[in-house]
Formats: structure tokens, C-alpha cells, sequence
């Protein structure tokens, strides 16, 4: 089979006006890809020849095993880690990560960075996660499945900024505002869940021995440490402690991301003077080399110091933030997709989420829970807590918006893929180990309904209004 390296891919979608850098930084990307993703994994798990083969990848261990002479099994490391276990103990840390820098960025300088600009969004996504687990927990209380109630209250930020952006300018711009701002304050609060909620048993030596690490590397920063190392080795050491401790170990990228320094190494005036240094150098008749010769060794070193002040003087966070988007994005984000949303459906029946599973003693209704805490939760939560905050005068209504088209940018907030597959893979973990995989496919599936039948309300409501807005112009 002849195959095409992806540079002449890259080539070819160029001469159409297209390529791949295009196409990354387009919002509407992350979304698709995931999308893509979610369909493969399905069809991977319910196709007859691809099924077994899936399922056995992902359940492959990779743990190292040290024995001794006799044959016995001295040392395992790290404690059963399966190629699932791994993209959602390790690969999804660099997600939490990555929303780490990007919460901070905005609690500093962006969208949360004042009490005005942050109030409203803040109260609307405490009302978009408190409303979902009202709903969940009416369809659940007192029953084993109680404990599920966290899966409907997040808000996938890379699909519902697809959606609005493919939406164009139906959506007011204050709104697309709003609901990123939202989005972002919510995946805070889903950290905060997963943290105090979805973590086991706490071994106390060892998370203190994180805490005290955590204690360094923050003296580190308050005294100005500005060297990336001295910051990604302690964090590798505290995701350890956080894994055995009994934390989540994605929790450590958040709280390592939170101490990354955002101030440059090197302030406006040095970068000035060096600039004038440096090409006064690269000009200087006397090491000028010609135009086929350059640069020439002392050229190269005039270069790699003009590289290196460049890229200290914009913060480290800024450019680990900038690195890692796009690995996030469209590597971590898809894998993450193609392990948890293949979820094997024996027959059409699996898709009626609206009853409660048979063969599970003491189950609630866990399809129903998620489906109308994602599709009724997050609309009315975050729409009936921006009203008041509003009629409070603690937070003031986008410009140019409606209560009408609030309402439908809320429908959005119902999309919730990645972090709602990401709570449901930590839930019902007190069951049986079939009972448990049973009840996480029926909350993946009412995951992957709720937030389709969200992004469709949302879109169909926000054409609507945007269309009644018009005539009545």
C-alpha cells in the first residue's frame, strides 16, 4: 500500500489554501477532533474484529517488575498501571496541567483577573454545577449510585467554543465571552470535585512530604527562580507522592501549574539594550560575514543569545502554555477520547437511558441524571444565577445579549464531554468490578447524548433568537 508522508499531505492541502497549522488554529478544531475521536473509539469497541483487540490494548499492563534470585517479585513499579491507567493517571495530568496555566493566566491578567469581570461568570458556573447535581441527585438519592452526581456539572470548553465559533456572529461577542470566562471558572470548580470528592484513601506521610515540596518550589518562586527545571523535576516527584498518597495524581499538574512563575526572566529595558547590542554586532563590518557564508560562528552565538533573551523575556508560563495547547489538544485530548468513549453496546437497548439498569441491586437512575443534568442542569443553573447576581447588581449582563439568548449560550454549557468521561471514570468505584464498568458505560452513554442533544438545542435556540432579533430590527 503506498503511503503518503504527511509533509506531502501538508503540501497539498496548502495548494488548496489549507494546511495543518491552519487547521489548529482554527476554535472550531479541538472540537472536531474530538468528535472524530469519539466515533473511531465506538466503532473500535462494538466492531466483531476490532472489539477483543481494543479492550485487551487498553487493559495491557505496563508496570516494571524487579525479581530477585529466587524468582520472587521484589519491586513493582508503578502499582497496576494498564495503557488506560496511564493516558488517564499521566497523559491527562499534562491536561490538568495546561488548565492549570490557563486558569491562572486569566485569574491574573484575563477574564477573572477582577472582582467585575469575574463575578458573573464565577455565580454562573457555581449555578451551572449546583443545578445538574440537584437533578442527579433527585433521580439517585439513596441508592448506590448516589456518588455519580459529579459527572454532569462540567462544561467542555473545546466544543462549546467549536460550536460558537462555527455560529459566527448569531452569537453577540460578549456572550462568546461570557461562556469561555464560565467555561474556564468551571473547569475550576470540576478540579475542585475531583480533588475533594474522587480521591481514595489518603496515605498522610507521603502527601505531606508532597505538601512540603509544594512549600519549596512556591518559597522558589515567591525569591524569583525563573529556570524551567527547577520547577518540572519537583513536579514530576509530586505526582508520585499524589499517585501513592491517595490524591489524583491529575491534581498535582493543577497545583504545579498554579506555582509556574509568570513574570519574565528578562524585563523590557534589558531586552532593549540587548537588542541594540547584538545587532550592532551582527552589523559590525569587522565579524559581518557574506551572504553566502552567514552566519558565521560569532554570528551564530550573536543569534543564539538574541534566541535566548527573546524567549526568557516572555513568562515561563506564557510559553509552556503556548507549547503545550496543541499537544493537549489534538494528542492528549483525542487519546484521552479514543480509551473512554469506546464503550461496548450489546444491543440498541444500552442507548434507553431513561431506565435503571437491570441486574444492578440498589441502582438509581443513572442515565437519566446525567442526560437532564447536562441537557435542564446547566442552562437553568447558570441562567437562574446570573439573574440574580444581576438583579443583585453584583455582576452586570453582557452587552448587547438577552435574557433569551443567555439562555441558549447556556444551552452550550451543556456540553461536557471531557471532564464529565473524566469524573464518570473515577465513580462508583465502591462496587463490584462489573457493576462498576456496567454503570460507567451507561454514564459514558449518557454523557455522549447529553452533551449531543445540548449542542443541538444550544445551536437551534441561538439561530431562532438571533433570526426573531433580526426581523424585529
Amino acid at each position: 500500500m503506498h503511503i503518503i508522508p504527511l509533509y506531502t499531505w501538508n503540501k497539498r492541502l496548502h495548494g488548496m489554501g489549507l494546511s495543518w497549522k491552519n487547521f489548529i488554529n482554527q476554535p472550531w478544531a479541538g472540537g472536531v477532533t474530538l468528535l472524530v475521536c469519539v466515533i473511531i473509539a465506538m466503532l473500535l469497541a462494538n466492531l466483531p474484529a476490532t472489539g477483543h483487540i481494543y479492550h485487551q490494548f487498553l487493559e495491557t499492563h505496563l508496570t516494571a517488575q524487579i525479581k530477585s534470585p529466587d524468582g520472587s517479585i521484589d519491586w513493582i513499579f508503578p502499582k497496576d498501571m494498564t495503557v488506560e491507567k496511564f493516558i488517564n493517571d499521566i497523559l491527562m495530568v499534562i491536561f490538568f496541567f495546561t488548565v492549570g496555566l490557563e486558569i491562572k493566566r486569566e485569574v491574573i491578567c484575563g477574564e477573572l483577573s477582577s472582582v467585575k469581570k469575574a463575578l458573573l461568570p464565577v455565580i454562573a458556573a457555581a449555578g451551572g454545577m449546583a443545578m445538574p447535581a440537584l437533578i442527579y441527585t433527585i433521580f439517585n438519592h439513596g441508592t448506590i449510585t448516589a456518588g455519580g452526581w459529579g459527572i454532569p456539572t462540567a462544561t467542555d470548553i473545546a466544543f462549546a467554543v467549536g460550536i460558537m465559533s462555527i455560529l459566527g456572529n448569531r452569537v453577540p461577542v460578549s456572550l462568546k465571552i461570557f461562556l469561555t470566562a464560565l467555561a474556564i471558572a468551571d473547569d475550576l470548580g470540576a478540579i475542585l470535585v475531583v480533588a475533594i470528592f474522587y480521591g481514595g484513601s489518603i496515605d498522610l506521610p507521603l502527601l505531606c512530604l508532597a505538601l512540603a515540596i509544594i512549600a519549596v518550589v512556591l518559597i522558589m518562586n515567591i525569591l524569583g527562580e525563573k529556570r524551567l527545571f527547577l520547577y518540572l523535576l519537583p513536579a514530576i516527584v509530586v505526582w508520585f507522592l499524589f499517585y501513592y498518597s491517595g490524591i489524583h495524581s491529575t491534581m498535582s499538574g493543577v497545583v504545579m501549574a498554579f506555582l509556574i512563575p509568570m513574570d519574565a526572566r528578562y524585563k523590557r529595558p534589558y531586552f532593549n539594550r540587548s537588542l541594540i547590542k547584538y545587532r550592532n554586532k551582527l552589523n559590525n563590518p569587522m565579524t559581518v560575514s557574506d551572504e553566502e557564508t552567514f552566519p558565521n560562528a560569532y554570528e551564530r552565538h550573536c543569534l543564539r543569545r538574541l534566541s535566548h533573551i527573546s524567549n526568557n523575556s516572555i513568562g515561563m508560563s506564557y510559553r509552556l502554555e503556548y507549547k503545550l495547547s496543541p499537544w493537549v489538544n489534538f494528542c492528549i485530548m483525542p487519546i484521552f477520547a479514543l480509551a473512554n468513549a469506546g464503550v461496548v453496546i450489546p444491543d440498541v437497548s444500552f442507548f434507553n437511558i431513561f431506565q435503571s439498569l437491570p441486574g444492578i441491586d440498589g441502582a438509581g437512575f443513572v442515565g437519566m441524571g446525567i442526560f437532564f443534568g447536562l441537557l435542564l442542569g446547566k442552562p437553568l443553573g447558570i441562567t437562574l444565577a446570573s439573574f440574580i447576581a444581576i438583579k443583585l447588581k453584583v455582576g452586570a449582563m453582557p452587552d448587547n445579549s438577552t435574557w433569551k439568548m443567555m439562555f441558549a449560550v447556556a444551552c452550550l454549557g451543556g456540553i461536557g464531554f471531557t471532564m464529565s468521561i473524566f469524573v464518570d471514570t473515577l465513580s462508583f468505584g465502591g462496587l463490584g468490578a462489573e457493576e462498576t464498568e456496567t454503570l460507567r458505560s451507561s454514564g459514558k452513554i449518557a454523557v455522549l447524548l447529553g452533551s449531543l442533544c445540548s449542542g443541538i438545542l444550544g445551536s437551534v435556540l441561538i439561530t431562532m433568537f438571533h433570526k426573531l432579533e433580526c426581523k424585529g430590527k
